[in-house]
């Protein structure tokens, strides 16, 4: 049986992913979506949340995913002890967010569902340094590797080819071969989710693509990926200096753009897009989109938080197979 389902993992219970979620079941995008949605975390919770930002909806209870409804907010309950509604993150919400991620993704092999949002975790005490960020988390769960980061957004998506590892350890990660397995699934996707072909970009590594050593990254890693790539009929071109290549004239040109590193490309994608980009994870047996933000401790409990990701989010997967 073939189940049109959206799960959402609630994550971090003490963020502003909550009210972003309230936002979204207000609004007319959530009674024209296709999708059935299925949020996993603690009912009670939700329910507090809900209450105390001033919202009022109807919460289907279900431990069965076949008795999930449309256009209303189903939740399959993970059991959390807290003492208030909103506070402030430590770690004792580890084992309630490990356990709503393994209902999850539990859920997602055995109806073979395809399309899985996740809201935020903190790294300082969810992840614990064991793992980069919470795509690396999900990777080691479903025994999946080499997954690629794409930051989404219609009219460009960036890709930076090493995530969350400190500036110092990026030069000897990069690696031809990291370059074609990144640009190929990129393609793919694309191909097969997106029904197009992307032109992508790939920016070099060190300013101007020049070093003053005798071999850079950029001879000896990127352009002889590029060489393959371009072999293989992959619209890729490059390298390009970062340094100039966010420049309407010259992002007008591509679909996709695949960075050295984490800022190289996600500081240009979010002061051109700001909220409406969504993190989404290629090399999983299934579509992981993560809204571009984090927890937002400052902000929580306020009622004030822009939930365009969410909705950009949501709107993504409803409007692919």
């Amino acid at each position: 049986m073939n189940y049109n389902i959206i799960l959402i993992i609630l994550g971090e219970p003490n963020s502003t992913f909550s009210e972003l979620l309230f936002k979204y079941f207000k609004s007319k995008n959530f009674k024209k979506n296709k999708h059935t949605i299925v949020l996993i975390g603690n009912n009670k919770l939700f329910k507090k949340q809900m209450k105390k930002l001033k919202y009022n909806f109807l919460i289907n209870e279900i431990s069965d995913i076949k008795k999930a409804k449309k256009k209303i907010i189903n939740i399959i309950n993970v059991k959390f002890k807290f003492k208030k509604t909103f506070t402030k993150i430590t770690s004792s919400s580890n084992k309630y967010i490990e356990k709503s991620f393994s209902i999850g993704l539990k859920l997602l092999k055995l109806y073979n569902l395809n399309k899985l949002i996740n809201g935020p975790v903190s790294k300082t005490h969810f992840l614990k340094k064991k793992f980069p960020g919470i795509t690396e988390y999900i990777g080691f769960k479903t025994k999946s590797k080499n997954q690629v980061m794409l930051i989404y957004n219609k009219n460009l998506a960036v890709t930076p080819l090493t995530t969350h590892i400190p500036i110092k350890d990026v030069a000897r990660n990069i690696k031809k071969n990291k370059i074609i397995n990144t640009a190929i699934k990129i393609n793919e996707f694309y191909k097969s989710k997106l029904k197009r072909e992307p032109k992508i970009a790939i920016l070099g590594l060190n300013p101007h693509c020049e070093s003053i050593a005798e071999k850079s990254e950029e001879t000896v890693e990127i352009s002889p990926a590029i060489k393959y790539l371009v072999k293989k009929k992959i619209k890729v071109f490059g390298p390009f200096p970062a340094d100039t290549f966010f420049l309407k004239k010259n992002i007008k040109k591509f679909d996709v753009v695949i960075g050295m590193y984490h800022d190289q490309v996600l500081t240009p994608i979010k002061t051109l897009f700001k909220f409406k980009a969504i993190n989404i994870t290629i090399g999983l047996p299934f579509i992981k989109v993560t809204p571009d933000h984090g927890p937002n401790y400052e902000m929580i409990g306020k009622n004030k938080s822009d939930p365009t990701s969410i909705f950009y989010a949501l709107d993504f997967l409803n409007k692919i197979k």
